[in-house]
């Protein structure tokens, strides 16, 4: 997919992995500070393109510019309380130099048309409640707060305090 004439979002490359790691933990680091989940194997691009989608976003030179991790068609979610139509996503991240350029939103529309190519009926994403321009970014793509789907849950227990937003893909228009 090509954005403008300088952004294209495509599947990220073996050879790009730990160059992806660094990217969203410095943007996460930039925006919420270091983070507590390092242990998280989930945390490692290389971890998730086993079982899901990595993209990035690069410019024409190929440079990096941002990435996220989608769940894939008939895959199991990234998220324990994902219905089967809903395609969910972690790692939304966009390198601090390349921000306020559309890259988030770039790869968030690309979220939507690889969800409608592969059968899903909605968008579901978790955020922290600190993540206010992630907030703003999800309310302006049309996201709606599901709060009583709030939380990260791992084997039924909940573990940490995030707030759900979904997006129904027919509401997209």
């Amino acid at each position: 997919m090509t954005v403008g004439s300088e952004t294209r979002i495509r599947a990220a490359l073996p050879t790009e992995y730990a160059e992806i790691d660094r990217l969203i933990d410095a943007a996460y680091a930039h925006d919420y500070g270091e983070d507590e989940h390092d242990d998280d194997p989930m945390h490692r691009s290389s971890v998730r393109a086993e079982a899901f989608d990595v993209w990035v976003a690069t410019d024409e030179h190929g440079a990096l510019l941002g990435s996220v991790t989608t769940r894939r068609a008939g895959g199991p979610p990234l998220h324990e309380d994902v219905a089967d139509d809903e395609l969910d996503l972690r790692l939304l991240g966009v390198a601090v130099q390349a921000r306020r350029r559309g890259i988030a939103a770039a790869l968030m529309r690309h979220v939507f048309a690889e969800a409608r190519t592969q059968g899903f009926a909605a968008v579901v994403l978790k955020t922290a409640p600190n993540m206010r321009g992630a907030h703003r970014l999800y309310d302006a793509l049309g996201f709606e707060r599901a709060p009583e789907r709030d939380g990260l849950w791992i084997d039924g227990v909940r573990v940490l305090d995030l707030f759900t937003y979904a997006q129904r893909l027919d509401d997209l228009g």
